[in-house]
């Protein structure tokens, strides 16, 4: 196990938050370790605002065992295939080009999507082509000094959000895929990765606000002239209205105030996480 103290917009898309001791925990006895004290769960650092300050609590980050994972060989036929344990720890992104390379639908939906396995889990990560709700088998959760494994109906998954008890950390998961051509699956991948085009590729946090019912944020956003707003050096971008990038040195003050502002005017609510107290 490792302990060091840094700053934490070294591990978030956003490149934002200040300094905090992370334990990054590689087996089932770090993890109890790590555990005995008030903490939080970073993963890949996606949809996340992290106070200038920091957080008082221990930031776990999950490595060793819990990093790891494939998605198994697929047996003959089309029969639903049941992956191994997949450990949270384990970047989306190289998940959805295993699948593409073993001949596997259902995580195409997820393509682009910067998060952690774990993560992925806890937000229910998705977009309008599907979530990762719709491909779970099973996830393994460490939740009061004990392992539990839990049927996905289990975890209250709801739009963009999960009803894991507080404090419980995602530790693996399984998904059920469907057998399928590459070329099936690059078709699928293609299809999603057409419906982003437009979104930044800077230093963001992905979509700020969760779209009302009917309608879409960004478009609101875009419709009231708020894209290129800016405070400090977070600026709501100019090419997707539901986006705030990072262009440089930006705070988390700067970013709640493009937030409070936008909430203010068209009373929307953050799809992101918000820790430790804001300035």
């Amino acid at each position: 196990m490792k302990v060091e103290r840094r700053n934490l917009a070294e591990f978030t898309t956003l490149a934002v938050g200040g300094p905090s001791e992370i334990w990054t925990v590689e087996s089932p006895e770090d993890l109890e370790r790590a555990t005995s004290a008030p903490y939080r769960v970073l993963g890949n650092g996606s949809n996340l605002l992290v106070s200038d300050r920091g957080v008082p609590e221990r930031v776990i980050r999950l490595g060793g065992v819990y990093a790891r994972g494939s998605l198994g060989r697929v047996r003959d036929g089309n029969e639903a295939h049941l992956t191994p344990w997949i450990g949270a720890g384990v970047l989306l992104p190289a998940l959805v080009q295993e699948a593409l390379q073993a001949g596997l639908s259902g995580l195409e939906p997820l393509l682009g999507i910067p998060a952690s396995v774990g993560g992925a889990v806890r937000m229910n990560a998705g977009t309008r082509y599907g979530e990762i709700a719709d491909v779970l088998e099973a996830v393994e959760v460490f939740h009061a000094g004990l392992f539990h494994v839990l049927d996905p109906a289990e975890l209250g998954l709801e739009y963009r959000t999960s009803h894991l008890p507080p404090g419980a950390i995602v530790t693996r998961v399984r998904f059920r895929l469907i057998p399928a051509s590459k070329k099936d699956v690059a078709t699928l991948m293609s299809r999603v990765d057409a419906a982003r085009k437009g979104q930044p590729k800077r230093k963001s946090a992905g979509c700020a606000f969760k779209n009302p019912p009917g309608d879409a944020a960004g478009r609101l956003i875009d419709e009231a002239g708020f894209k290129g707003l800016r405070a400090g050096s977070a600026m709501i971008s100019h090419e997707h209205g539901n986006f705030i990038i990072n262009t440089g040195g930006a705070s988390a003050k700067d970013v709640w105030k493009l937030v409070k502002h936008v909430q203010e005017e068209l009373n929307l609510e953050l799809e992101w996480e918000i820790w430790g107290e804001l300035p």
